[in-house]
């Protein structure tokens, strides 16, 4: 089933659960981290049609990729008196107080995308995330399989420092190549999930490998890192996708136009759509005072050049990345 079919039948479904509950006495703020990448635009995008949909009141505000502008929106939710509080956490780390504020005015919140380390996890009412070390794993046993038995020296783009996919992704990865001595991490960076960043750390990194010569592989990630980085590749006089592997997290309509042209060899699916089982989570939760799982976990897969990428940037394109 292609992605486009996958996502207008979860629309249908959207659409009729929000008929049944009559979603639109829902006021909903959103803490989005930013735009740093063209997937977070997409989930911004998607939130606002799922929203749309249901007929919910959805505020955002955008966090410009600072913990504490997330937390003054958050109190901003909290002082309008909104249904329900989405967060996109940018960090890990530091939610409890302004969560627990929250939780005092009766407020739900739900994570969206990311998950926080919190000694009392009652703060939140459910993360709607992937398995984010699933895909790091997912994207380390597909260059496993790819290698084989040849010595591979990777170099690694790590997303933001101390958010929960940066850290997930690399334990996955790690995991995903564990016992096979040939292959080896020799250089890990931050690139801050941002293509700006992706390309100046891969510039870096070329230089102290021998111009590239010494790199065997990539894993950003996210994807908006590896294109950035892939131009750094290019630049360098080298090819991309033939001289560097390169392996990412997101399946955003630029790396499949990258694989279509040989520059990218694998992406690993993170869907846009946190929104949707977020809403019919709080709606459910609003009416009958069941709490959902704790967690809701989104589907992931792997995508390769042997999937016609270019029809698949195709079904993206108009998605909101």
């Amino acid at each position: 089933m292609s992605y486009l079919k996958r996502m207008m039948m979860s629309t249908v479904a959207a659409v009729a659960f929000a008929g049944a509950a009559n979603a639109a006495d829902l006021t909903v703020g959103f803490s989005q981290i930013g735009s740093e990448s063209g997937w977070r635009a997409a989930e911004t995008a998607v939130t606002k049609i799922e929203a749309e949909k249901r007929g919910v009141d959805l505020k955002i505000a955008d966090a410009q990729q600072k913990q504490e502008n997330q937390i003054k929106a958050i109190r901003g939710f909290i002082a309008q008196g909104v249904d329900g509080i989405f967060v996109a956490p940018v960090v890990a780390t530091g939610w409890d107080a302004v969560l627990e504020e929250a939780k005092d005015a009766e407020i739900p919140v739900i994570l969206l995308d990311r998950t926080i380390e919190t000694a009392n996890p009652d703060l939140y009412l459910t993360a709607v995330t992937s398995d984010t070390v699933h895909e790091g794993k997912v994207a380390g046993d597909w260059l496993v399989k790819t290698i084989g038995d040849k010595p591979c020296n990777i170099v690694e783009l790590q997303g933001t420092v101390g958010s929960s996919p940066a850290i997930n992704r690399k334990k996955g990865f790690e995991e995903g190549i564990a016992g096979h001595a040939n292959l080896k991490i020799v250089r890990s960076q931050t690139g801050d999930f941002t293509r700006s960043k992706g390309k100046e750390v891969m510039e870096g990194f070329l230089k102290a490998e021998n111009g590239g010569k010494d790199i065997c592989a990539l894993y950003a990630h996210n994807d908006d890192m590896a294109v950035g980085a892939i131009q750094a590749i290019k630049e360098a006089g080298l090819k991309p996708g033939k001289d560097i592997l390169v392996v990412s997290i997101d399946a955003v309509p630029d790396i499949f136009k990258a694989m279509a042209d040989g520059e990218a060899n694998a992406t690993v699916e993170l869907t846009p759509n946190m929104a949707g089982p977020a809403f019919d989570a709080l709606k459910e939760f609003k009416d009958s005072g069941k709490a959902p799982p704790k967690w809701i976990q989104t589907e992931s897969k792997l995508y390769t050049q042997a999937d016609d990428p270019m029809k698949v940037y195709e079904e993206k394109k108009g998605l909101g990345y």
